[in-house]
């Protein structure tokens, strides 16, 4: 299931680099995260007869808490340990991490947009609330109409929530932005490496720094020991950026805003060879690192930059006026490799669902540990690892767009488990006539998503302290779901 949710979310990626946003963004790629989830979902209530599929359906409702209390608890503090940055006038400040683990002195910042995606994740629970009526009133002739009811209107908030991310795709426009960067800096460094006084690299494929603090000496010309705005537009003079769209000034402003850690809009020399570094490292890390070795620096600095031109070029293909950039042939390869990855994905997620729900209940029978804290435990880790590992990557880079990007995404995972998966859950417990007793399952899952949907959407800085909370709920999930069940009573 691991694979399966690893070849979804990369199929899932190629897809919205070759067609854009739109339907691909907002449309496709939501339902295809939530696809493992769903199908284990599915496959646990459909197994053989209906007091089978009542034992069997506590595995996916286990799944469904288990997977958005992770990414809201686990995952969520996870990005705000690995994203910190120093905290001034309590605006995390991009790329400055000087401050150790202060609990208020650093943390996170994110866009506005980031607090609408947390509004949206605490709308969601609202079929939630419509299921668990009849059980708070402890009425038993209401409860296959109020599963009905929640059914539809979780369908409607799906259909919604899609309609509104084709709409208003700016979480997927904000991982297409970072493209653009990636093709100016790149397209900055072949520059740079022309005007190198030495290699960029040592013989042992470290980065030279004293070639790059002699290049800063050159590009300083008035020996102020900063290099400005009008220095660097002096030095990117004669690079071509009409391939995406950008003058001399718009280049400017990206690298900038890339390399002025203090924002004071002046480079020093430390920014200046940090911000060379970390590019070439990048460059190592998306090609070939004997490149660098074998064929010096600038086929290294040709392959990185060939590659970013082709993916602005794929993401090119999905604006309106689907005009591509000139001299940059799109890989069929590319095209059909997004088709199979999903297909693949897919596949092994329909073909492993069902074996999994079993292994899940007969370890449970074996153990005699209950269906639900396996599930809640150890299938998340399966179906959201991409996921989790995504949202750390982009965390941490330390900076605005990127946490903003993080932080959407999981709130956004969280919504689907919320309209889609539950969905799903419902429509098993309505077709096949199952019993919805799962009154401490629904109040995790309403506790947590109400707790950081609201906690999200006041605010957009996070110190580091408000990590803690995200930690803390994760076992108080599940002991409040285990004093409920087998203390209390209460399922």
């Amino acid at each position: 299931m691991y694979l399966a949710a690893t070849f979804l979310s990369s199929g899932s990626e190629l897809l919205l680099e070759i067609l854009g946003p739109g339907l691909i963004g907002g449309l496709f790629l939501p339902i295809l995260g939530a696809l493992p989830d769903a199908m284990l979902i599915l496959v646990s209530g459909l197994s053989g007869t209906a007091a089978t599929a009542q034992e069997q359906v506590s595995v996916g409702m286990g799944l469904l808490a288990g997977s958005t209390v992770m990414l809201l608890t686990v995952i969520w503090g996870s990005c705000v340990l690995v994203g910190k940055r120093d905290l001034q006038d309590s605006v995390a400040v991009d790329k400055v991490d000087t401050k150790g683990f202060s609990p208020t002195g650093s943390g996170v910042t994110v866009d506005d947009w980031t607090k609408y995606a947390a509004w949206i994740m605490a709308i969601s629970v609202i079929p939630f609330i419509i299921v668990q009526v009849p059980q708070f009133m402890s009425s038993t002739s209401g409860r296959h109409l109020a599963v009905l009811i929640a059914l539809i209107v979780s369908l409607a908030l799906l259909v919604s929530y899609c309609l509104y991310q084709v709409f208003q795709p700016w979480i997927q426009k904000r991982k297409l932005d970072y493209v653009s960067r990636k093709q100016v800096i790149f397209g900055f460094l072949r520059h740079v490496k022309r005007r190198a006084l030495g290699k960029l690299f040592t013989g042992d494929g470290e980065v030279n720094k004293e070639a790059i603090e002699k290049l800063f000496r050159t590009i300083d010309e008035d020996n102020d020991d900063f290099i400005s705005a009008t220095e660097l537009k002096a030095l990117i003079v004669g690079i071509n950026f009409e391939e995406i769209d950008l003058d001399e000034d718009d280049a400017v402003k990206k690298i900038m805003e890339d390399f002025d850690t203090d924002t004071d809009s002046k480079l020093d020399l430390e920014e200046f060879v940090n911000g060379i570094t970390r590019w070439l490292k990048k460059a190592i890390r998306s090609g070939d690192a004997s490149s660098a070795r074998n064929f010096g620096t600038m086929k290294l600095l040709d392959d990185a930059h060939l590659q970013t031109k082709r993916e602005h070029a794929q993401l090119a293909m999905g604006d309106q006026n689907g005009e591509v950039a000139e001299g940059v042939d799109i890989p069929k390869w590319t095209s059909l490799k997004a088709v199979l990855l999903l297909v693949l994905g897919t596949l092994i997620a329909a073909a492993f669902a069902d074996p999994l729900v079993d292994a899940v209940d007969n370890f449970s029978d074996a153990t005699g540990i209950p269906t639900f804290f396996i599930s809640f435990i150890a299938l998340p880790l399966a179906t959201n690892s991409s996921e989790a590992v995504s949202a750390i990557i982009f965390a941490s880079r330390k900076n605005k767009i990127t946490s903003s990007l993080t932080f959407s995404e999981l709130y956004g995972a969280a919504t689907m488990n919320n309209v889609l998966c539950l969905a799903v859950f419902l429509a098993l417990v309505y077709v096949r006539e199952l019993t919805w007793d799962f009154t401490a399952e629904v109040l995790v899952i309403l506790i947590v998503c109400i707790v950081m949907g609201l906690f999200a959407s006041f605010r957009t800085t996070f110190p580091l302290w408000t990590s803690s909370i995200a930690f803390l709920l994760y076992p108080f999930s599940l002991a409040l779901v285990y004093v409920l069940d087998y203390v209390v009573g209460l399922s």
